[in-house]
C-alpha cells in the first residue's frame, strides 16, 4: 500500500530505475514536468518525468517506454490540448524510437480512459488513483501550508491519494491489462517479457507476501467487445457481505446503485456501520454541478435510511481548517476485503469509463488468513488515523472502549486541528443542481442515443 503521492512518485521512480526491458505508463493524465522528489533529491537521474524517461533510455540501450494517455476528460467540448500544442505523431517522430506516446481514442463518445497503471518489465506493477502529473504531490501530514505543494509557480491545496504495488503473478496480470489497452489504442501488439527478475523498490515495505490478488475492471461496450463490469460486481458483493464495518474513501458519491446498496444495509437492524470519507466539494464548477449535485441527492437517501444511527459521512481538514481533497478510491469491508484502484463511486466507473482496481480478500474464519485480516484492519486504521491526526494505537484503544464500534471511535477522536468534519444537511444545503444524476454527464453504460441524452440535458437545464 502506498498512501499519498509523495511516496508514490518516489517508489515509482525507484522501480523504473531498475527496469531492463519495458516500462508501460497508462493514465488519465501525464505531465513531463512532474517532479518526483521535493525537498531533497536522493534517487539517481533527473527529477522530472520527461527528462528522466529520456535519461533512462540513454542509460539502458535495451529499454523501451510506452506512454498511453486518455484523450478525453469528460466530453469533447471540454477537452483540453495535451500540454504541448504538438501532435502526437510529431512527438513520436522527434523522440527516440524506444519511447512511444499514444493518445487513446479507442472508446465510445464521451467515455474516459481512467485506468492508472505503471508496469515495469511485466514483473512489478502499480495500480491506484494517482496520475503522474503536476498537482498530485502531498505527504500524509497534509500540512496546512507546504511550500513544496506547488505546480507551475502556483500553490495548490492538500490532497489525499492511495495506490498499491504488486509483483509476481499479479503484476503479470496487470501487464496483460496494459498491453491490451495499448493494442486496442494503437493496433500494435506487445509481446510479454520473459525472464522475470526482482525489482521491488528497496524502500517499499510489503503489506503482505504470497497472497492472492484480485483484479476488477470496467470496460465499456466497444465494437465487438462486450462491456466489463467487474468493479460494479465487486462493490455490490462486498457491500452485501459486510458484517460490521464498511469504510469508503472516494472522490465522489454519485452512484445511486451503490448508495441504494448501502441504504439497504443501513436499514437492517443488525447491519454494518458505514463510514464514508469524501472531499468537501469538487475542484471545478463542472465537478460541483454534476458530482456534488448528485451527492446532494444521494446523501439524503443515506440519512433517511440510517434509522439505527450507523452512518458517518465526513471530509478531512488540515490543522488550519482547509479541506483536504480526497482523490483516493478505497473500499474496506470488515477485516475481509481491501480494494484499491482507479474507480469512483459514480455511474461512469461502473460501466462507461475504463477502470482497474486490485483487491485482497481474507476468509472470515480461516486461521491461515489471520495475517491477511490483520493487514486489512491495519490499512483501515492507518487511513482513518491520517485523517483524524491520531496515532493508530490511540484509535484502537478508543475503539475498544466504544464496544469495538469503528464509527463511535471516529466520533470520539474528532476534534480540533487535523480532523474529520461531518457532513450535515446544512453543509450540503446549496449543492443541488439540474446536472445531478444526468445520464449524459454520468452514464453507467454506453447511451443508445447521444443526441437523445443531449436533448434531455438541454430540457432539464432550461427548466
Amino acid at each position: 500500500m502506498i498512501v499519498d503521492a509523495a511516496d508514490y512518485f518516489r517508489h515509482v521512480k525507484a522501480a523504473m530505475l531498475r527496469a531492463r526491458r519495458r516500462i508501460m505508463l497508462v493514465g488519465w493524465d501525464f505531465d513531463t514536468r512532474t517532479t518526483f522528489e521535493r525537498g531533497g533529491k536522493k534517487l539517481a537521474g533527473p527529477n522530472q518525468l520527461g527528462a528522466f524517461l529520456y535519461w533512462l533510455l540513454w542509460r539502458k540501450p535495451d529499454l523501451e517506454i510506452h506512454v498511453l494517455k486518455s484523450n478525453l476528460r469528460l466530453l469533447p467540448v471540454f477537452d483540453g490540448i495535451w500540454y504541448g500544442v504538438t501532435p502526437v505523431s510529431v512527438v513520436n517522430r522527434l523522440s527516440s524510437k524506444r519511447l512511444r506516446l499514444a493518445i487513446d481514442g479507442a472508446r465510445p463518445t464521451g467515455s474516459v480512459h481512467h485506468q492508472k497503471l505503471v508496469v515495469v518489465d511485466d514483473v512489478l506493477a502499480f495500480c491506484g488513483g494517482i496520475d503522474l502529473t503536476l498537482d498530485r504531490w502531498d505527504t500524509p501530514e497534509h500540512k496546512h501550508h507546504n511550500r513544496f505543494r506547488r505546480a507551475l509557480g502556483r500553490s495548490y491545496g492538500p490532497r489525499h491519494e492511495v495506490a498499491a504495488a504488486v509483483d509476481g503473478a499479479a503484476a503479470t496480470a496487470l501487464a496483460d491489462v496494459a498491453r491490451d489497452r495499448w493494442r486496442t489504442a494503437t493496433g500494435q501488439s506487445l509481446d510479454p517479457i520473459d525472464g522475470a527478475h526482482a525489482i521491488w523498490p528497496s524502500g517499499l515495505q510489503p503489506l503482505l507476501r504470497e497472497v492472492d490478488v484480485g483484479i476488477a475492471r470496467t470496460l465499456p461496450t466497444l465494437h465487438d467487445r462486450h462491456e466489463v463490469r467487474e468493479v460494479e460486481a465487486l462493490n455490490l458483493a462486498a457491500i452485501a457481505a459486510a458484517r460490521h464495518t464498511i469504510y469508503l474513501e472516494n472522490q465522489y458519491l454519485a452512484s445511486r446503485q451503490v448508495v441504494e446498496a448501502l441504504a439497504d444495509r443501513l436499514g437492517e437492524r443488525d447491519g454494518p456501520e458505514v463510514v464514508i470519507v469524501l472531499p468537501r466539494r469538487g475542484l471545478n464548477r463542472l465537478e460541483r454541478e454534476t458530482m456534488d449535485g448528485a451527492r446532494h441527492r444521494l446523501i439524503q437517501r443515506l440519512w433517511a435510511a440510517d434509522a439505527h444511527r450507523r452512518l458517518g459521512v465526513y471530509w478531512p481538514e488540515t490543522d488550519g481548517g482547509s479541506a483536504i481533497y480526497v482523490h483516493s478510491k478505497v473500499l474496506i469491508v470488515d477485516d475481509r476485503l481491501l480494494r484499491v484502484g482507479s474507480s469512483n463511486f459514480n455511474n461512469r466507473s461502473l460501466g462507461f469509463d475504463s477502470e482497474c482496481d486490485v483487491a485482497i480478500e481474507a476468509e472470515p474464519n480461516a486461521e491461515a488468513h489471520q495475517h491477511i485480516r490483520r493487514a486489512i484492519t491495519a490499512v483501515r486504521h492507518q487511513l482513518v488515523c491520517e485523517h483524524l491526526g491520531a496515532p493508530t494505537d490511540e484509535f484502537e484503544r478508543t475503539m475498544h472502549r466504544q464496544g469495538n464500534s469503528f464509527l463511535q471511535a471516529v466520533e470520539a477522536l474528532r476534534g480540533q486541528g487535523k480532523t474529520l468534519r461531518r457532513f450535515t444537511s446544512r453543509a450540503v444545503a446549496n449543492e443541488g443542481s439540474p446536472l445531478a444524476e444526468n445520464d449524459l454527464m454520468d452514464p453507467d453504460h454506453v447511451p443508445e442515443s447521444l443526441a437523445r441524452s443531449m436533448r434531455r440535458l438541454v430540457t432539464r437545464l432550461s427548466r
